[in-house]
């Protein structure tokens, strides 16, 4: 059996730029259950591994969209500049006030940053929990995270390998306090120990099991970090990551199909409504338009989940089931709608006008805000057609969809055009 290779990156942009599925399962497993919290320690411990919360946030819409945009980062491998803009958004969009940290640009960044390296740190740290278990190391190893400023009691861990039934993992494994970045290789010899990194035979130091009279954790843990992230629901993550492994086409896909209906629908919207998920569709069309050889586009990019109304709505109409289904847009799309309507002469013969690669940018909006209306006709492929009118400004948007399933169980559009309420001067080209 190999050693383990699941080197922790350096720095949480590291860890977030290669999610993987046990990751992404762990933190997909809490959106279920998202809990109002006025004090990041109203729920401690493992209680954690079981729900999402930010403290202060205490209305759900304004959870939903804050656990949208840390899924996003997470599963997408975002870094913290996008989570902070999306952060910003969803403050304003809000009138979120009264959080830590309101009122200065240090403040604002000291907050954004804690909400994105803690919830991804455990993630990380609850995945590879799941992945150590699965791989039947005889031998786990503590290695510090080589942050700048180190907690002398994490640099003594350091290199210590320990079984994986040892006590102290149950307290100890990491992270272990506030920017802990400390991770948990795992070997199956003494050669393996020292290919981790770690010092076979090195004991713990005396007194690491004591506790602090002040935190009531051992010396070197924070308050409230006493226990093991994902170490109480690691065979649900690694039943749950087969699932995630199967989106591999769209592993930035932001929810899983086992929400309850209610919290799903929230979080789509959520999803859609991110500034960043606007940008990426733009970015999305533009590399599929204005292809780069060092920037090749994907086949297809995820729009977020249907919520279930616009889910029963299609249901209605075809009788079978789109149940878990997310709108999405393929490169022949983006192909078809330039080629249809990109040409600002025609376009405004028809009293519309050309749409633009900026324009793409309105579809998660559209997917949303507008009612999904079968059509009469059919595709030139002989598929159904669902519409919605969505009216931006002066134009109205019009987006054609088409159910597909198999492969693929997603709502995927078929073409974009815009309608203008009164045309502009006639294009000279």
């Amino acid at each position: 059996m190999p050693e383990d290779t699941g080197q922790h990156p350096s720095g949480v942009s590291g860890a977030l730029g290669r999610p993987f599925t046990e990751q992404v399962a762990f933190f997909r497993r809490k959106l279920g259950n998202q809990v109002p919290t006025q004090r990041w320690d109203d729920i401690t411990g493992a209680a954690h591994d079981d729900a999402f919360m930010v403290a202060g946030a205490v209305k759900a819409d304004l959870l939903s969209d804050l656990a949208a945009a840390v899924d996003k980062a997470i599963s997408e491998g975002r870094g913290i500049e996008e989570f902070r803009r999306d952060f910003r958004a969803i403050v304003k969009r809000h009138g979120w006030t009264g959080w830590a940290g309101e009122g200065s640009t240090g403040g604002e960044a000291w907050r954004v940053g804690v909400i994105y390296r803690t919830n991804s740190y455990t993630s990380y740290a609850a995945g590879r929990y799941a992945q150590l278990q699965a791989g039947n190391f005889p031998w786990w190893v503590y290695r510090h995270g080589g942050s700048l400023e180190p907690r002398p009691q994490h640099l003594s861990w350091d290199g210590t390998p320990l079984p994986p039934d040892h006590p102290f993992w149950r307290t100890h494994y990491p992270p272990s306090d506030w920017g802990c970045s400390c991770y948990v290789v795992g070997a199956r010899s003494a050669r393996g120990i020292k290919r981790v990194g770690g010092t076979p035979g090195k004991q713990l130091p005396d007194g690491w099991n004591s506790r602090d009279p002040n935190t009531g954790a051992p010396p070197g843990i924070g308050k409230g970090w006493d226990y093991a992230p994902g170490a109480s629901v690691s065979d649900t993550v690694q039943a749950m990551a087969s699932k995630v492994g199967a989106w591999e086409y769209q592993i930035g896909k932001a929810f899983m199909a086992s929400l309850p209906a209610g919290t799903a629908d929230a979080l789509a919207d959520s999803y859609r409504a991110l500034p960043g998920t606007a940008a990426d569709t733009r970015r999305y069309a533009a590399q599929v338009l204005e292809p780069r050889p060092d920037l090749p586009a994907p086949p297809a990019r995820t729009l977020g989940r249907l919520r279930s109304d616009q889910a029963r709505a299609i249901e209605a109409e075809l009788g079978r089931s789109v149940d878990g289904f997310d709108f999405s847009l393929d490169a022949s799309a983006v192909g078809h709608v330039r080629g249809e309507h990109g040409d600002p002469l025609k376009e405004w013969r028809s009293n519309q006008r050309a749409v633009t690669i900026a324009d793409f940018a309105q579809l998660p909006r559209i997917a949303s805000a507008g009612e999904l209306v079968r059509l009469p006709q059919k595709s030139d492929m002989g598929e159904d057609l669902f519409e919605q009118r969505v009216t931006i400004g002066n134009d109205t948007f019009v987006a054609r969809w088409v159910a597909r399933g198999r492969l693929r169980r997603t709502v995927a559009l078929k073409t974009l055009f815009i309608e203008v309420k009164k045309r502009g001067p006639k294009p000279t080209s």
